[in-house]
C-alpha cells in the first residue's frame, strides 16, 4: 500500500511530503501540471521509498489491508465488499506500493494486479514476497494511463495512492472506470480535505485554521532550478464528488474513520488528539453502472 499522502510534513503552509522538504528543494504554492506532477512524484517516491517502507511498514503490514492513520482495516470495513465474495475476483489497486493490500487480497483468493508509478516501491514487494515471483502481479505505469484493455477487472482500490498527486483525478476516474466490468467498484480513500486548511502538526498548534480550504493551488516542492521534485493537488470534498461522477461512477458511500481508541500513534498530522476532533482521511466507495 503506498498511501503516498500520510506523511506530509509541516513546511510554510503545512502541507508536503514525508520528513521534511529535501535539501535542495523549496515549498512553495504554484500551478502543477500532469507530466510535471507525474515526473516529480515518480523521483521522489523512487529516492524516499527505503526509508517510508523501513519506518512505516511494520504498521503496514505485509498483507494487511489498511485504509489510513487512522488504521480503519478492510477486514473490517468491507468496503469492497464481504471477504467471502473477493474470491475469484480480479482487483486492482493503484498507487499499491510495497503492494500489501494486494497481497491481503490474494490471500482471500481475488486476483490482484499492484500497479504503482514508483520502481523502487515495487522493488519492495519483491523483497517482501522473497524471491522473484511476487505473491500478486506488478505492474509500473501511471493512474492516468493504465495499460489494460477495458473491462479488466471487478474490483479497485487505492489506500492513500495516485488520487491526491494528479492534477487531472477525473481522467484517473475515466481511466478505472474504463478497466472495470460493469456493477465494479472502486474505492479510494485521500487526506481528508478539510486537513488543508490547518498546519500539519499532531498538536495543539494543528487545531487552529492557517489557510483557505478553498485555496486549490497545488503544494509543490522544487529545486534551486524551479523543477518539481514532489507534488500534491488539493480537492474540497465537492471537488472530488464532481470528479467521481464526471468520471462516469455513482458514490455510494463516503467514510470519514474515526480516530479508534487503541490507536496512540503519532504519524505525520496525523494523531490521537486530531483524529479525535476533525477527520484525517475520507474514503469514497463508488461504482460503475
Amino acid at each position: 500500500m503506498n498511501q503516498e499522502s500520510y506523511d506530509k510534513h509541516t513546511s510554510e503552509d503545512g502541507h508536503g511530503s514525508d520528513g521534511g522538504v529535501e535539501d535542495d528543494a523549496r515549498a512553495t504554492r504554484r500551478d502543477a501540471g500532469d507530466a510535471e506532477s507525474s515526473r516529480a512524484n515518480r523521483g521522489w517516491w523512487d529516492r524516499n521509498a527505503d526509508d517510508y517502507q523501513s519506518e512505516h511498514g511494520a504498521f503496514l503490514g505485509d498483507d494487511r489491508f489498511v485504509w489510513g492513520p487512522e488504521g480503519l482495516d478492510e477486514a473490517d470495513a468491507a468496503l469492497l465488499g464481504p471477504a467471502s465474495s473477493l474470491k475469484g475476483k480480479d482487483v486492482l489497486e493503484i498507487g499499491a506500493g510495497a503492494a500489501q493490500c494486494s497481497r491481503w487480497l490474494a490471500a482471500r483468493g481475488a486476483r490482484p494486479v499492484a500497479l504503482d508509478l514508483s520502481h523502487r516501491q515495487l522493488q519492495h514487494a519483491l523483497r517482501i514476497d522473497g524471491s522473484d515471483q511476487p505473491a500478486v502481479r506488478l505492474v509500473e505505469a501511471d493512474a492516468g494511463r493504465l495499460p489494460f484493455r477495458d473491462g479488466s477487472f471487478d474490483l479497485a482500490c487505492s489506500a492513500y495512492g495516485a488520487v491526491p498527486f494528479v492534477a487531472d483525478p477525473v481522467n484517473v476516474m475515466r481511466e478505472v472506470r474504463r478497466v472495470l466490468r460493469p456493477g465494479g467498484r472502486w474505492v479510494f480513500s485521500v487526506t481528508h480535505p478539510i486537513r488543508w486548511a490547518f498546519p500539519d502538526e499532531p498538536g495543539p498548534e494543528g487545531l487552529s485554521v492557517a489557510a483557505s480550504y478553498f485555496d486549490r493551488t497545488p503544494y509543490v516542492e522544487q529545486d534551486e532550478d524551479g523543477d518539481a521534485v514532489y507534488v500534491e493537488h488539493h480537492r474540497t470534498i465537492g471537488d472530488r464528488v464532481r470528479d467521481v461522477v464526471a468520471g462516469g461512477f455513482r458514490l455510494v458511500d463516503l467514510v470519514e474513520p474515526e480516530w479508534p481508541e487503541w490507536n496512540a500513534q503519532e504519524w505525520g498530522g496525523w494523531s490521537p488528539l486530531r483524529g479525535n476532533l476533525i477527520p484525517g482521511t475520507a474514503i469514497f466507495v463508488c461504482e460503475r453502472d
